[in-house]
């Protein structure tokens, strides 16, 4: 029986939440606010990022191994997401999420 450890468990606390902010900070504020927060690439990366941090949740509460590819692109694309969320500006929740995330996943995916 796979048992998770506390640093996974947080983890995927972490990649849900994150998961979580993403896709709301999207579908509400940004489509709200227009302009740079709907342009194709942003809209695109935050989509991605909602979904990375999702599957890398899923992953590791399957208990594959497979989990550490998933956190390092996760870390990767969250990392991404933070810097073009300041960039943009007035998404500094989606910017701390992201944040967390990806140093969350570096560390499983080490």
């Amino acid at each position: 029986m796979h048992h998770q450890s506390e640093e996974m468990t947080r983890c995927i606390e972490t990649c849900l939440a994150c998961y979580k902010e993403c896709l709301s900070m999207a579908m509400t504020h940004c489509l709200e606010m227009g302009g740079e927060h709907t342009k194709p690439d942003h809209f695109r990366l935050m989509m991605a990022c909602a979904e990375m941090c999702r599957s890398s949740a899923h992953f590791m509460l399957l208990g594959t191994p497979h989990h550490k590819h998933t956190c390092r692109e996760c870390a990767e694309i969250c990392r991404e997401c933070a810097a073009d969320c300041e960039r943009i500006g007035d998404m500094e929740s989606c910017v701390d999420a992201c944040r967390r995330c990806a140093e969350s996943c570096e560390k499983m995916a080490a």
